[in-house]
């Protein structure tokens, strides 16, 4: 939500550069050295405009710290003639803006493979490629977030409720780079992620899928409600999603874990991304980026 809303500030700058405000956004261009670049392809802006957010509520969501990591990113994986996945969520939202600009000013040849509405639709709304798993089954990268990154590089992702698809994208990449802020950063799961462990289900199974969980792991699972409509959330495969809180004062083996809860009938998948993130990228406080 606050990259949409930094995005549509700056679309407000694109059709009217003498605009300060937009909303109760204030834009207001700067040297680069007191604000933060943020490419766009409008012929308006060039390569590459500078803004400033000081004042803005909207940096508490963390988007220095994520702009950073997701243009380090780009900048050292992102080549010609690539298949690439994109990832689902607020932080690569913000990717896409750098993966456009580098493509657009390379020149370069990079088809794009959504995990989910979203990112398809960002795919278009940029003029990108966009392809598919049936058309281009093996990808050379895919790049996405995550809710929470253990010591061992374990994720936790599915916030957004994309987890199905974005696990699928992401088995069929030669490299999943994760891109994240520092407040993502644990020892162990649940240390600072405190939703659960995302795990989508079939509508008819939800019931007995979160006894079993329960009974096997302890913690509780929990239909996922939605906030702007009546009853649960329902994913882009026409699911639910149980939001599994486990005990964090037990020792998982999360490999294990992810197994036997994959194999409850009912389950389609889970949030769990075991031994499948090659590198993380944390976007620091400090402005650096710190990578695992």
């Amino acid at each position: 939500m606050a990259a949409r809303t930094l995005t549509k500030a700056i679309s407000c700058f694109v059709k009217n550069p003498r605009l300060h405000r937009c909303g109760n956004l204030s834009i207001l261009p700067v040297t680069p050295s007191e604000a933060v670049s943020f490419p766009f392809a409008h012929s308006t802006l060039g390569k590459s405009q500078y803004f400033s957010t000081k004042g803005m509520s909207i940096m508490g969501n963390l988007v220095k710290e994520k702009l950073s990591a997701s243009r380090q990113v780009v900048t050292e994986f992102v080549e010609d003639n690539m298949v690439i996945g994109v990832g689902s969520g607020s932080t690569i939202d913000l990717a896409v803006r750098f993966l456009t600009s580098k493509i657009r000013d390379g020149n370069l040849h990079v088809v794009c493979i959504p995990t989910s509405f979203q990112a398809r639709q960002l795919i278009l709304e940029n003029n990108l490629i966009l392809g598919d798993l049936n058309s281009h089954p093996i990808l050379d990268l895919a790049l996405d977030g995550a809710d929470e990154c253990d010591e061992n590089l374990t994720l936790i992702k599915g916030g957004g409720g994309c987890l199905t698809q974005e696990k699928i994208v992401a088995s069929c990449a030669k490299r999943l780079i994760i891109i994240a802020d520092y407040t993502k950063m644990s020892t162990k799961l649940g240390e600072k992620w405190k939703n659960g462990i995302p795990i989508e289900v079939l509508p008819c199974a939800f019931t007995p899928v979160a006894k079993k969980i329960e009974e096997n792991f302890g913690g509780v699972a929990k239909l996922r409600m939605a906030e702007k409509k009546a009853g649960p959330v329902v994913t882009d495969n026409g699911n639910f999603i149980l939001d599994w809180k486990f005990p964090t004062d037990v020792t998982f083996d999360w490999k294990s874990t992810n197994t036997t809860i994959t194999m409850i009938p009912g389950v389609v998948e889970t949030g769990l991304f075991v031994g499948m993130a090659e590198k993380v990228y944390f976007g620091m406080a400090d402005g650096s980026v710190l990578s695992k």
